[in-house]
């Protein structure tokens, strides 16, 4: 029986070095939204904070975190490192993610991504996110600040839990 390629853990705050390289190189836009403070208050807060790293080496390849609401979640943040861009680690991760706004009994999935992120914006809408309004001056940006699109995706239970896709 072989290894699986990829091992999924919570986020330690001994990550966060390598979750903030990866996300660095990975990221299209050179200001990120996040700081190292922002994955340590994540841990410190409970939010649900995952990492995927290799299976064999424990390199980090992607990150997500999301936060719970009343009957909700919030995605606050979903990074994946670049050679894996387009392989679909995204997409099983936003997969986990609404398994557990199941368990959580959320029944919405909520979102912000920035206007000029295309690939995570087609990713959202393939993923059944709609655009729901929009946050002024929310990212910052190289020349001043950047918008944010509001996006949210109805979870609903049905027979199995690979449907639970609306």
């Amino acid at each position: 029986m072989s290894m699986p390629r990829f091992v999924d853990r919570p986020l330690t705050e001994a990550d966060i070095p390598a979750v903030m390289e990866m996300e660095a190189l990975a990221c299209l836009h050179p200001i990120h939204a996040w700081t190292d403070d922002n994955y340590r208050s994540s841990i410190r807060a409970g939010y649900w904070a995952r990492v995927r790293c290799e299976a064999d080496t424990g390199r980090i390849l992607a990150v997500c975190v999301a936060m719970d609401g009343l009957e909700e979640m919030h995605l606050l943040n979903i990074a994946v490192d670049q050679s894996l861009h387009g392989k679909g680690v995204a997409q099983d991760l936003m997969r986990i993610l609404y398994e557990l706004c199941l368990q959580r009994g959320a029944k919405s999935l909520w979102l912000e991504v920035r206007p000029t992120n295309e690939r995570a914006r087609r990713l959202y809408l393939r993923e059944g996110f709609e655009p729901v309004g929009v946050r002024k001056n929310y990212y910052p940006a190289p020349h001043g600040r950047e918008d944010a699109v509001v996006m949210r995706r109805l979870i609903q239970a049905t027979e199995g839990a690979s449907d639970a896709l609306v």
